[in-house]
């Protein structure tokens, strides 16, 4: 169990690396999209490579490692391809919960997208091979970590 008395230090050690994980390659994702849509950020130059997160995503990427013990270990003798897409599908459904609620609170959510084979501005269909690639990263970093934690 991710808090069981000896592993509670190590899943909070994940989650915080898994936040800043995000949220990097959240930041790198949208400067390097900006710069191929020729769409810079804050008026700065597109070789700047401005890319952009929201505060909220910490909370949310943070929540994988809690996740992933649970899926991972469920799935983890089907192949990887059937492990990615069963991955992507759980953001486009985290992603959609998450982003519909942050959407009732706020009066909007903070990644609400316009174009693109998007749903309701809160998934976008189209970055499928970005998810899964991530996804691809995120099951290589949290099985890495968790051969290290104390059993």
């Amino acid at each position: 169990m991710p808090f069981s008395k000896p592993r509670r230090g190590h899943t909070f050690f994940m989650m915080f690396v898994f936040a800043c994980f995000g949220v990097t390659t959240e930041v790198i994702f949208t400067a390097l999209q900006n710069l191929v849509n020729k769409t810079p950020l804050c008026d700065k130059p597109l070789f700047a490579l401005v890319g952009n997160s929201y505060v909220w995503m910490i909370f949310i990427y943070a929540l994988i490692p809690i996740i992933a013990h649970y899926v991972y270990y469920k799935f983890k003798q089907n192949n990887i391809f059937l492990r990615i897409i069963i991955y992507v599908l759980l953001i486009y459904l985290f992603e959609f919960v998450s982003g519909f609620i942050l959407q009732q609170v706020l009066g909007e959510c903070p990644w609400h997208y316009t174009q693109g084979w998007q749903i309701m501005g809160l998934i976008r269909l189209d970055y499928f091979p970005a998810w899964a690639f991530f996804c691809w990263l995120v099951e290589r970093l949290y099985v890495f970590m968790n051969e290290r934690a104390i059993r």
